[in-house]
């Protein structure tokens, strides 16, 4: 059995910082609140956290349109409180991710202010400029994600620069030296401050084809998704670019990285992870599921089979930019289906990230005005698309004021069913989804199966089961989940029906399943897992 390792055998918590515990009472979440909150997440049992990002923003995308790369934005702490957040969270054994969004700054970025000041200025090459004989005439056809061409105008030096996102990101020009190497040190800066690991986000957009060739047409709903991307995104330098990264990482211990995969797929996500490369990447399409056992049994096949035993796979079924699982996978306020979909997570072979709030079922807030939009997205896609803060609210803690996140008033409100469903409720009852998640978590970290062991599929009904086992050489581990409310046959083969079976946790039950004709029946929405060894 291999050491234990942190990022590959535990538990990454991820915190939306402005929503997890405000300290100051401004209505805004910060670095000394989620201090406060490390011993929770030290019983919760997570390994590390990952902090959305915290650098200074003037918050045109909520920090990710950044200011200052080396500098901890005054309404989060500080630096004085990140030091201090990093010092206590190593003190509890978790570690520390930080996001890193490096496809562009904000417009109000002092690289892009001297960049736009004139064409003779030294950091002119640090963004992507174009001319152009006239105004009308656009560099080429790339758009921004949001639909309309990529490509703003400056009057004032009168070119083009490039923004794959909002006008005020603009994407920075990685194939200047100047910027690869400014981005090294700013990494070296951080790992020497002690953070563990990095999140890049859209990492494999940073490179944009030399040519700036047109991309050519499909169908699609926007305007983005009718364009092959094959020239502003994916482009091969990335590769020399992640093997200079990954020597870095390297030169500290058990340090980490994983990529936010941008417009691809499992296969995409693999190709960017490696021993020079990342050490994993995020696929999307697990999260993307319905609630039925055969899309999630494709989806952990499609990732088995490309990582074929020796990448590392992650999952998660939550973040910050989708509606939680408990509002696309609920209708209600039980977590039945939660607690069926806790046990796939933090069973399966690979990372587990759990997003604040998923351990206690936390649901969207519901977004029903345009005027109450927060999100820029939101704003430009509505009514068809109404942005992402029903998923950033703020965390309910218990059943205070503005759920004891803050007695100043939220930057977002708080959910209404906060009076019940909340952290201090569910600790002092033994069936609540947050005690199910710390009994999973306690079960992952105590028997190493979960954490090395194969991954060997059983079976899957549609709508109904998924079944596999997880195999070391001494131990093995068999899970059941019932997806439908109706109880379900599991038959068991000959090898599985001479083991000695011991029952490690169910939502259902609290002693061993009868077997009867091969057979055990899991009763509706159950979730079942059983070891030997």
């Amino acid at each position: 059995m291999s050491e234990f390792l942190w990022w590959r055998d535990g538990v990454i918590y991820q915190i939306y910082p402005r929503s997890y515990k405000d300290s100051n009472q401004d209505g805004i979440g910060d670095l000394p609140g989620i201090t406060e909150k490390l011993n929770y997440l030290k019983d919760l049992g997570v390994d590390a956290i990952w902090l959305s990002p915290v650098y200074p923003s003037p918050d045109v995308d909520f920090g990710y349109d950044i200011s200052d790369y080396r500098e901890i934005d005054p309404r989060y702490g500080g630096m004085e409180a990140f030091d201090n957040f990093i010092s206590e969270a190593h003190a509890r054994n978790i570690h520390v991710i930080i996001d890193l969004v490096l496809n562009h700054t904000s417009n109000q970025h002092p690289w892009f202010q001297q960049s736009r000041s004139s064409k003779g200025n030294s950091f002119r090459d640090w963004y992507i400029w174009r001319s152009s004989q006239n105004r009308s005439k656009l560099p080429n056809n790339w758009k921004s994600r949001f639909g309309n061409s990529g490509w703003a105008w400056d009057e004032k030096t009168e070119e083009y620069y490039f923004h794959m996102f909002f006008k005020e990101q603009p994407d920075l020009n990685w194939r200047n030296p100047k910027v690869v190497q400014e981005i090294l040190d700013m990494v070296k800066f951080w790992l020497d401050k002690g953070v563990d690991g990095f999140r890049l986000d859209v990492f494999n957009a940073y490179f944009k084809d030399i040519n700036f060739k047109d991309n050519p047409f499909k169908i699609g709903l926007t305007k983005f998704d009718q364009q092959k991307h094959l020239y502003d995104i994916d482009q091969p330098e990335m590769f020399d670019f992640l093997r200079e990264f990954r020597v870095l990482l390297d030169s500290y211990p058990q340090r980490y990285a994983v990529g936010e995969t941008f417009m691809g797929d499992h296969q995409t996500a693999a190709d960017y992870t490696g021993d020079q490369a990342l050490h994993a990447a995020f696929d999307f399409s697990f999260q993307n599921n319905r609630y039925n056992p055969a899309a999630f049994y494709r989806t952990i096949q499609r990732w088995e089979n490309v990582l074929d035993q020796k990448g590392w796979p992650n999952y998660f079924l939550n973040n910050h930019d989708v509606i939680r699982s408990a509002s696309r996978y609920t209708k209600s306020e039980d977590d039945d289906r939660l607690k069926v979909l806790a046990t796939l997570l933090l069973t399966l072979r690979g990372t587990p990230f759990i997003y604040y709030g998923e351990e206690i079922g936390m649901r969207d807030i519901p977004i029903t005005k345009k005027a109450n939009v927060l999100d820029p997205v939101g704003r430009h896609f509505w009514p068809f698309y109404k942005g992402r803060d029903g998923c950033r609210s703020p965390m309910q803690w218990n059943d205070d004021q503005n759920a004891g996140f803050s007695t100043g008033n939220p930057w977002l409100p708080v959910h209404s069913n906060y009076g019940w469903r909340n952290v201090e409720t569910q600790s002092s009852n033994p069936e609540s989804l947050l005690n199910f998640y710390k009994q999973l978590i306690k079960i992952r970290k105590t028997h190493p199966v979960f954490q090395n062991g194969m991954y060997l599929p059983i079976t899957f009904e549609p709508h109904k089961l998924l079944a596999f086992i997880r195999q070391s050489s001494d131990q093995t581990a068999l899970i059941a989940l019932n997806f439908s409310k109706r109880s379900v046959g599991l038959v068991l083969s000959s090898q599985l029906l001479g083991s000695d079976w011991k029952l490690l946790i169910s939502n259902k039950r609290d002693t061993f399943p009868i077997v009867r004709d091969r057979k055990i029946m899991l009763e509706g929405n159950e979730a079942l897992v059983l070891i030997n060894g």
